[in-house]
């Protein structure tokens, strides 16, 4: 009688997994520098600037200005706030659900950058008067005509912007090429959507 046999080893699943953990560690690691960067310049923007008193930097064209938005980055959408609020919570729970099957490097900071500012802004919506959902977001940055913002804002806007320009270009979530990236990394001799080595890696 023949001695049992251990099943196979998975390694390919097992580093699959290994992979999908290793790319949420980096998204949320970027997400938290974002939101701690954006809790901490609030927090010093509440205790130091007063709102009838801006601090010029360069003239009047860069200030220091404490405002309480009730809208979205770069106050558009005022008096919506529980609306946003409940936008927010989608767009944070649709990234970190779908997180694991990022393969490029350049998406998870993209990402991270959208999550972070994400939630800095819902933490204010939550925790901030005038109350739960409906809090008003510090913003205190004040750049000549453009609305006043945070750091929250401009990882969101930053992000967003490089992600759409990932997805123009052809540059994929899942590391691979298509449109000008797949021609460009092949040299111009066709499309190509295998995953790039340099990409994949995150």
């Amino acid at each position: 009688m023949s001695e049992p046999t251990s099943p196979p080893v998975d390694s390919g699943g097992r580093s699959s997994r290994h992979e999908s953990r290793r790319v949420v560690r980096n998204l949320l690691a970027l997400a938290a520098v974002i939101i701690g960067l954006d809790l901490l310049t609030k927090t010093l923007a509440v205790a130091f600037l007063d709102p009838q008193d801006p601090i010029e930097i360069i003239g009047d064209a860069v200030t220091l200005t404490l405002v309480r938005n009730s809208g979205a980055a770069f106050s558009m959408a005022s008096g919506y706030t529980w609306v946003l609020t409940i936008v927010a919570l989608c767009v944070v729970i649709g990234i970190i659900r779908y997180s694991n099957r990022l393969r490029s490097a350049w998406w998870i900071v993209g990402l991270g950058l959208v999550l972070g500012g994400a939630v800095g802004n819902l933490i204010d919506r939550i925790f901030r008067s005038p109350g739960p959902l409906r809090g008003h977001v510090v913003d205190f940055v004040s750049v000549g005509w453009w609305p006043v913002f945070n750091v929250a804002d401009s990882a969101v806007v930053c992000g967003a912007i490089l992600l759409v320009a990932l997805s123009l270009l052809g540059f994929e979530y899942d590391g691979s090429r298509t449109g000008w990236a797949a021609r460009r990394s092949s040299g111009g001799d066709g499309a190509d959507d295998r995953p790039a080595a340099e990409d994949a890696d995150a």
